[in-house]
């Protein structure tokens, strides 16, 4: 059966990207260049490449692999992926290089412009999970650029108005990201939804591909948490990497019994195992700056995973059914709640290791300022682009199309494609 929107693709999502992809490269051509250095951060560039390897395929292979539950939605999960990442990174290199720009007249990037502009890209990618399989790549590609444009402007603000580190701020992508996404799922709710998609299901192969993409981001978390640590503080580099892996091997045992004891039958969740034993990275990336001790990354893991995996199991329905958001990923539970948790561990711990009533005061004052900034702004990002996206002109999938390949890919008779690749 032939995709009923295949002509809007044509006249919407080819003139869209190619016409940001040249404004990009005229921007590039202009604007931007390369600042070649020995060395970034006191480390040779061979060992800060690798560090930038890890985040790569963080976002490309686990975040894509993650997608490709759904039965028929393979494609569009690792597909979509890579387009939204890619799109976002060129455009985030452009608003992290602005200030530069402004004093400078040139924009002058390195590895680590690059690493930085792929966490800004990975908020986008916490985002279009909450609306996965409901959009097209029109709505995707939107959601890209404005998402990052708000998660760039929140660094900002926060940099320049409470004198946020850099690092700390960057950390903040997972609230921001999950708030993001919840708001145009709110927002892009369609009517009849309390019943599931007829093509929202996961069968043994595609659970198993999407299990591939938690086995990545796993083993890379540590170098995604630790890769913007100062290196020229002793340890603390090390300690981040230390922290990020105790956390997730606590959260991955914890998700693990609670998903045992959630069960009716007394069995393991593949989904709750998907998302769950990643909420240790998640808390201790946000609270990283103050976890000094083992045991207080594995506490912050124990707990992430048990609030994230009793969260999935019991919210995301409440959520559909109270609220109209149909999380398709349960962004809340594995980026949301998880997050929120990471910076409360940050503001408890901070004020113990605090000498006096006056510094701890104020501190909490301004860290509680910092998650009042970033939710308000990622919850009136989200109802822009929300609303953008709700116009009629982008053309969104049909619910019978919705959860397809079939409406955005050639994915024919598999004889037949067998057939042609054979001549």
């Amino acid at each position: 059966m032939a995709p009923q929107y295949a002509p809007s693709l044509r006249s919407r999502l080819a003139p869209l990207l190619l016409f940001v992809q040249i404004g990009f490269i005229f921007i590039y051509a202009f604007y931007i260049e390369i600042e070649s250095h020995v060395k970034e951060d006191g480390i040779s560039f061979s060992n800060f490449y690798a560090e930038f390897q890890d985040v790569n395929v963080m976002v490309i292979l686990g975040f894509g692999f993650l997608c490709t539950f759904p039965v028929r939605y393979g494609f569009s999960g690792l597909g979509f992926n890579l387009l939204v990442a890619v799109m976002a990174t060129q455009w985030a290199i452009i608003l992290n290089g602005i200030e530069s720009w402004y004093y400078r007249g040139m924009i002058r990037i390195n590895l680590r412009s690059l690493v930085v502009a792929e966490m800004c890209s990975a908020s986008a990618l916490i985002s279009i999970g909450a609306v996965l399989g409901k959009t097209n790549p029109v709505h995707l590609v939107l959601i890209a650029l404005l998402e990052v444009s708000g998660f760039v402007l929140n660094e900002w603000l926060l940099q320049a108005l409470l004198k946020v580190q850099p690092l700390k701020s960057i950390m903040l992508l997972h609230i921001f990201g999950a708030f993001f996404g919840l708001t145009l799922t709110w927002i892009l709710y369609r009517k009849g939804s309390e019943q599931q998609f007829e093509k929202e299901k996961f069968d043994r192969k595609t659970g198993l591909f999407s299990m591939l993409g938690t086995m990545f981001m796993w083993m890379f978390w540590p170098g995604f948490n630790s890769v913007l640590v100062d290196n020229h503080r002793p340890g603390r580099k090390l300690g981040a990497v230390f922290s990020t892996y105790l956390a997730l091997a606590v959260s991955a045992v914890t998700a693990a019994a609670v998903s045992v004891l959630c069960s009716p039958k007394g069995k393991l969740n593949p989904i709750h195992m998907q998302s769950s034993i990643l909420a240790g990275g998640v808390a201790v990336g946000v609270s990283m700056s103050v976890v000094h001790q083992p045991w207080e990354a594995m506490a912050i893991g124990f707990t992430a995973a048990l609030v994230s995996t009793i969260g999935f199991r019991y919210l995301k329905i409440h959520m559909l059914l109270a609220f109209n958001c149909h999380d398709t990923c349960a962004v809340l539970s594995t980026h949301g709640l998880a997050g929120l948790l990471g910076w409360l561990a940050h503001l408890l711990l901070q004020i113990k290791d605090c000498d006096d009533h006056t510094t701890a005061i104020r501190f909490a004052v301004f860290h509680i300022c910092t998650l009042f900034i970033t939710i308000s702004l990622s919850l009136s990002m989200g109802i822009i682009t929300g609303l953008l996206l709700k116009w009629n002109f982008w053309r969104p999938p049909q619910d019978k199309k919705c959860f397809d390949d079939q409406a955005f890919w050639e994915v024919g008779n598999q004889d037949l494609i067998l057939l042609q690749l054979w001549i």
